[in-house]
């Protein structure tokens, strides 16, 4: 699997030295300069928008190895006040547990629905402070503070402190991974994404997920639309139907949770 380690290490002890010889005999022009060089820009910015790549970072997509038949329900970028209830009332109608990777200044906003998420058995997890569009661009000083930002909120809100946490967009860089690296957290992705924020029709969003759902999977979706609470309820259906359980991350993976 490429990662930024290996890209590196490659070009510095392969493409580099096999360069500059090429170069010092006049065999090599400038545009196969500009390729090497674009190479790699190419395989950089790819790597920060696939986070099952694992380049820059460990993320964990999904647990091949489980033997019972179960799946992981994630959500995304809550609290939110009109549609994290929905999604937790559902849940609990089900009796499904999930995990919710959540948002610094939403937590703020609405203390009550985080208490009643991890009333409730399911899992809370880091999904940055503010979520910013820039979240890719900032320092590891920057990703630090808005983490820790987040974790202490979390921490005062409900006396837990997080050790879980999902990029927002799913970006990862060197910053990015320093900061998780300092801070000693445990990274995830996903190997679903429902795509639930940016669909128009419920059903294709359901049959999306369902055709490629197996155990051990991770399921992004997002508490914030009534679209998502719509496929969530079917989704719970046909778990039901199809006798596979929910579980938290923490269950999936067996790694600690909270600090």
């Amino acid at each position: 699997m490429l990662s930024f380690k290996k890209v590196n290490t490659s070009f510095i002890f392969i493409v580099l030295p096999l360069f500059l010889m090429l170069r010092s005999e006049q065999s090599l022009s400038n545009w196969s300069i500009f390729i090497f060089i674009i190479i790699w820009l190419v395989l950089t910015i790819i790597g920060s928008f696939h986070i099952q790549w694992n380049y820059f970072l460990k993320a964990n997509h999904k647990n091949d190895q489980i033997k019972e038949n179960v799946v992981a329900l994630t959500f995304d970028d809550g609290p939110n006040k009109d549609f994290t209830p929905k999604v937790l009332e559902l849940l609990k109608k089900y009796n499904a547990k999930a995990s919710f990777f959540c948002i610094g200044k939403n937590v703020n906003k609405h203390p009550d629905i985080l208490n009643e998420i991890a009333k409730n058995g399911h899992l809370i997890g880091n999904h940055s402070f503010s979520h910013k569009n820039s979240f890719g661009f900032l320092s590891t000083k920057e990703v630090i503070s808005e983490l820790e930002e987040t974790r202490k909120i979390i921490e005062e809100k409900v006396n837990l402190k997080v050790k879980y946490f999902r990029p927002p967009f799913g970006v990862t860089n060197p910053n990015i991974a320093n900061a998780v690296k300092k801070l000693n957290l445990h990274t995830f992705g996903w190997s679903i994404r429902s795509l639930d924020t940016i669909a128009k029709d419920p059903e294709k969003v359901y049959h999306k997920i369902v055709s490629k759902l197996k155990k051990g999977d991770i399921v992004l979706m997002h508490d914030t639309s009534e679209l998502s609470v719509f496929v969530l309820e079917k989704l719970l259906e046909y778990l039901n139907q199809n006798n596979m359980k929910t579980v938290t991350l923490d269950k999936l993976f067996n790694l600690k949770a909270y600090g």
